[in-house]
């Protein structure tokens, strides 16, 4: 609670009702849950009641708008209900662990003089899971995402672009909450980029500065497909950073369990198929595999199956990997290849054994 009654106290100095108003809930309500509900009432009925300190929830959830535009540019989720499913490496999965703990224990670290920057910085390539670890992270803390939209920050107006990355930090500063800077390399590129018009060389040191006051009593995760581009001075201002890779073996299986809970498969326990499986889904990240099965899944309903099939989620991973070059024959081929009988094949693909027989002998 020591986090709690420093935003309270920064928010009445700056005279900032929002701020305090939002932090003295956050206080009441871990009160109430350590049992002193007497002081939560207390403060509750301060709040509710006093015309200097109270704001309406509408003001509450009004979030910024570009000037040119009027797009909102930033959107809030509230933490997930239902438990986050989240796959990732032992060791990745201990910094994740990391960083919650010290969210959590930022009380304790503060009453003992330790101030931590609660600064992550997630990159790796498009659908690894960055935006899902923010996700968990915000289910773990019970504090919302507060998800810039960079497609409406960037602004045609000239200085508008850093007047939008303001309204955005000073938004996520006035309450609990975890600010999501996702797709961070669009405003966060290097300064010596001779590409990048003069207006957002300028945006990078708009960001560094509300990043260093920012950061310095709030939690700040950002994201990005392209971590080469990013500023040299960026890195500084994150005090963990983790790279989301591509599942691995043991990741690839966890994934294809926990995808095809709600189903019967013929491969999940089939040792032999299942090892086929991984292999083949290797260097697929788990945006993709979650695809590839959620279309096998499809298939197996409308085809009236209550099964799974191993040669269901082979034909689509084929698809997948092959998108517009779908060629009957290289999709028997490769069925054959990976074991799936002929007559299996024949039926799956809905022609005659005759003609699988045909298309494997011109292929050998």
């Amino acid at each position: 609670m020591y986090t709690e009654i420093l935003r309270i106290i920064e928010g009445g100095l700056a005279r900032d009702p929002k701020k305090v108003y939002n932090y003295a809930k956050m206080l009441a309500d871990k009160l109430g849950y350590d049992g002193d509900n007497k002081m939560a009432k207390m403060i509750l009925r301060a709040i509710e009641t006093g015309h200097t300190t109270t704001v309406s929830m509408d003001e509450l959830l009004t979030t910024p708008v570009d000037n040119e535009s009027r797009l909102s540019i930033v959107d809030v989720e509230m933490p997930a209900k239902e438990a986050t499913t989240i796959v990732l490496p032992k060791l990745v999965g201990n910094k994740v662990s990391d960083f919650i703990s010290i969210v959590k224990h930022q009380d304790d670290l503060i009453k003992n003089g330790i101030e931590v920057s609660n600064t992550l910085l997630l990159y790796g390539k498009p659908g690894c899971g960055k935006t899902t670890v923010a996700r968990y992270i915000s289910e773990k803390t019970g504090l919302p995402l507060v998800i810039a939209r960079f497609d409406a920050i960037v602004s045609s107006l000239l200085g508008n672009t850093a007047k939008n990355i303001r309204k955005i930090f000073d938004f996520a500063d006035n309450k609990p909450c975890i600010l999501f800077l996702d797709e961070f390399d669009a405003i966060a590129k290097a300064r010596d980029d001779q590409y990048e018009l003069g207006e957002l060389k300028r945006v990078i040191n708009s960001l560094l500065q509300n990043i260093d006051a920012f950061a310095s009593h709030n939690i700040l995760i950002a994201a990005t497909n392209h971590p080469e581009l990013l500023d040299k001075a960026i890195w500084r201002r994150f005090n963990t950073v983790i790279e989301i890779g591509a599942p691995q073996e043991n990741e690839i299986t966890e994934l294809l369990k926990t995808f095809t809970t709600d189903f019967k498969t013929d491969f999940i326990s089939d040792e032999k198929k299942l090892d086929k499986a991984i292999k083949l889904m290797e260097g697929k990240t788990p945006s993709d595999i979650k695809s590839i099965v959620n279309n096998a899944k499809a298939h197996a309903i409308i085809s009236g199956n209550s099964i799974l099939k191993y040669e269901d989620l082979l034909v689509e991973l084929f698809e997948f990997n092959h998108h517009g070059d779908l060629v009957i024959e290289k999709l028997v081929e490769f069925l054959n290849d990976n074991g799936i009988p002929q007559a299996a094949i024949a039926e799956r693909m809905k022609i005659s054994v005759r003609q699988i027989r045909n298309y494997l002998n011109k292929q050998s």
